[in-house]
């Protein structure tokens, strides 16, 4: 059995296959060659949404978020920190529920912020409010790769 999983590249959407043993070791895209992992949240879109959370194999946790919101902005350093620390167990991505009010209308963001765990498109865990460091590691780990 293969341990291979399919990455969307956050830079030009390329599905890739990389062997999950070597997802630390600096996977680059295979049509961009760009890193697959930059260390930071990617800001999600219209765009770039389905295949980021639709079409990877890697877990996803997306910070449904806003400018306007003061907690927001109190958790955004503690999703980057988590982001530097899991990464590449877990890819970390932020959408603006502003920018973005129909993927946020779709998933029911009722309030922010709000984390949702996607596996391969599905949702699989939500927590709404700010969260300590350790509090979302923990939070995190059942989904791990």
């Amino acid at each position: 059995m293969s341990d291979a999983i399919q990455l969307a590249c956050p830079h030009c959407l390329s599905i890739n296959r990389v062997q999950t043993s070597r997802l630390g070791e600096g996977a680059r895209c295979g049509k961009c060659k760009q890193a697959l992992f930059t260390g930071e949240p990617i800001e999600l879109n219209d765009t770039n949404f389905d295949a980021m959370v639709n079409r990877s194999d890697l877990p996803i946790v997306v910070d449904f978020w806003a400018g306007w919101c003061g907690p927001c902005k109190m958790m955004a350093p503690i999703f980057a920190q988590v982001t530097r620390e899991l990464e590449p167990r877990l890819r970390f991505a932020k959408l603006d529920t502003e920018a973005e009010q129909g993927i946020a209308g779709r998933f029911g963001i009722r309030s922010i912020p709000t984390l949702v765990v996607f596996r391969r498109g599905q949702e699989v865990a939500r927590q709404a409010g700010v969260m300590q460091a350790s509090q979302l590691t923990q939070w995190l780990r059942p989904h791990l790769l």
